[in-house]
This record gives structure tokens, C-alpha cells and sequence, in this order.
């Protein structure tokens, strides 16, 4: 989901996995203003990797390095952690992963889904 988009019925917390709050918003409307409920900047791509990516034009050969950097990154134990444990919370609560991205096809909000998705979780869209 894009953070700052209308919710969507029945999707539950929505989680802001990017690096940085969304500018000229006071943190108390970040949750009004439909950008996020919980803000996990340990699941977004590092600088180093966005700036990266963002230095030519997307090509399928382009977003595969960066998605392999990505996996590379959530492979580290904080990451990792927090990865598992939305899997398992998956079952029992409904949540939301965010960026600010607006083709979901080619942000990192699309290999979190599989990198949760391997971890069980339960995914409904």
C-alpha cells in the first residue's frame, strides 16, 4: 500500500516501512493523514542501496541487484527478528506494509511480502 493513500477497508494497522516520516506532517497526524499507524524504519532499504537503485533509470537487471541488496539487508538479526514476528502476528492481526512508492512492482514493499510470506505469514492481498 502507498502510505498517504485513502485505507482500504479491513487492512488493519499499516506499518511505514521507510526510512524517513513524511515531510511537513506533525508525527500526531501521521495516523489521520493515512501515512502510517507504527513507523519500522528497520524494514526499509538502507540509503546507501535507494541511492543506488535511483541512479539510472529501472531496468529488470536493475531491480534484481536491488532486490538481492534488499534480502541481503533484511537478512541481518534486527531485521530478520521483526520479519518473523509479523509472520507470526499475521495470524491474528490484520496489518498493512507501506512505503511511498507508487508501482508496488518495483519497491522493496514487494520483496518484504515474500520475505514474510516465507516466514508463514498469512497474506490476504
Amino acid at each position: 500500500m502507498r502510505l498517504g493513500t485513502p485505507r482500504a477497508r479491513g487492512e488493519g494497522l499499516r506499518l511505514g516501512t521507510v526510512r524517513r516520516p513524511p515531510r511537513g506532517v506533525r508525527k500526531q497526524d501521521f495516523a489521520k493523514r493515512d501515512y502510517y499507524d507504527q513507523w519500522l524504519p528497520v524494514l526499509a532499504p538502507s540509503q546507501r542501496v535507494v541511492s543506488k537503485a535511483m541512479s539510472k533509470p529501472w531496468t529488470d537487471q536493475r531491480w534484481a541487484k536491488f532486490a538481492n541488496e534488499y534480502r541481503r539487508e533484511m537478512g541481518a538479526p534486527q531485521p530478520r527478528q521483526v520479519i518473523e514476528l509479523l509472520a507470526r502476528l499475521s495470524h491474528h492481526v490484520s496489518f498493512s506494509v507501506g512505503c511511498y512508492c507508487a508501482r508496488e512492482e518495483r519497491c522493496h514493499r514487494a520483496v518484504l511480502r515474500e520475505l514474510l510470506a516465507g516466514q508463514g505469514a498469512k497474506i490476504t492481498r
